[in-house]
Parts: structure tokens; C-alpha cells; sequence
């Protein structure tokens, strides 16, 4: 099992920055890709960012240059770097761990999801 919490989220005016984090526990936190979507109201989740078991980074194209993923393995903590913020990126954020080296961009490969935090950017 393993249990993921994110924290982070918040309203943020358009322009400005936030900083997701995603706090893992329950099985070895290195063996396991990280992934980072989002769900806006009436949409379907949606890939943001993955950094894979190998550390290889991934981005959707609507966040690209914008936003980072990356890991702290002493904390068993993944994190989302997102500046320059449109409103756009409005939606609830998730994290989710893939156990079974999937495809990353894919809602299906992931094993285990946090429970969500909400980003609302302003215009």
C-alpha cells in the first residue's frame, strides 16, 4: 500500500506561482514513478507532469516551460513547480504513484492516488 498526500494547492492570481508537494509513505518511494494530473470541473483528468523510476521528466505541452516535477528521495516527497500560472490551469491537482512502470502520461498506469488539492488562478 502506499499513501500519497498532496498539499500546496491554493488561488493564485494569473502570473504568480505555486508549489505542490505530494508526501508518500508506505513501500520504498524510489521504486516507483511519480505522476501529477489535473481534473477541471466537467473535464476529464488530465496528464500534467511525470518523472519516471529511470528520472526521466515528462510534461504536457500546456505546461511545458512552465512547470517542473521533482523528488526528494530523503523525503519521500515528489513536488510540482508551477510559475507563470494562467487561469486556465485552474482544476484540482493530484498526484499519483505507478508501481508497475507503465506509460506515464496514461491515467490507467498509475496504482495509488492522493486525494487531491485545488488550484484556482485568477485572471
Amino acid at each position: 500500500q502506499v499513501q500519497l498526500v498532496e498539499s500546496g494547492g491554493g488561488l493564485v492570481q494569473a502570473g504568480g506561482s505555486l508549489r505542490l508537494s505530494c508526501a508518500a509513505s508506505g513501500r520504498t518511494f524510489t521504486s516507483y514513478a511519480m505522476g501529477w494530473f489535473r481534473q477541471a470541473p466537467g473535464k476529464e483528468r488530465e496528464f500534467v507532469a511525470a518523472l519516471s523510476w529511470s528520472g526521466g521528466r515528462y510534461y504536457a505541452d500546456s505546461v511545458k516551460g512552465r512547470f517542473t516535477i521533482s523528488r526528494d528521495n530523503a523525503k519521500n516527497t515528489v513536488y510540482l513547480q508551477m510559475n507563470s500560472l494562467k487561469p486556465e490551469d485552474t482544476a484540482v491537482y493530484y498526484c499519483a504513484a505507478d508501481l508497475s512502470r507503465g506509460v506515464v502520461v496514461l491515467t490507467t498506469s498509475y496504482d495509488y492516488w492522493g486525494q487531491g488539492t485545488q488550484v484556482t488562478v485568477s485572471s
